[in-house]
């Protein structure tokens, strides 16, 4: 799996989401909506998810295994810092 395009928009909000990027795997499939949180000064991601009708969320997408989950996390938050 190759990230071919990661793009990031900023948020100036108060609270730990500090924004939202869209990712293009393989130049074939795209994430959307991929959410760029702050926890304790470090910075993570959370994967799309919908809220359900019992109030709790469910994700839509998101990676098989550690390592997918890490090469999506670090681009980014490489492309966020830029």
């Amino acid at each position: 799996m190759e990230i071919t395009q990661v793009n990031i928009k900023r948020l100036e909000r108060k609270d730990n989401l500090k924004g939202i990027a869209n990712i293009v795997l393989d130049n074939e499939f795209a994430v959307n909506e991929i959410k760029i949180i702050e926890i304790n000064n470090k910075i993570s991601i959370t994967m799309p998810d919908v809220l359900l009708e019992n109030g709790k969320y469910k994700s839509i997408v998101h990676p098989i295994n550690n390592n997918a989950r890490e090469k999506i996390q670090k681009a980014i938050i490489k492309e966020y810092k830029k």
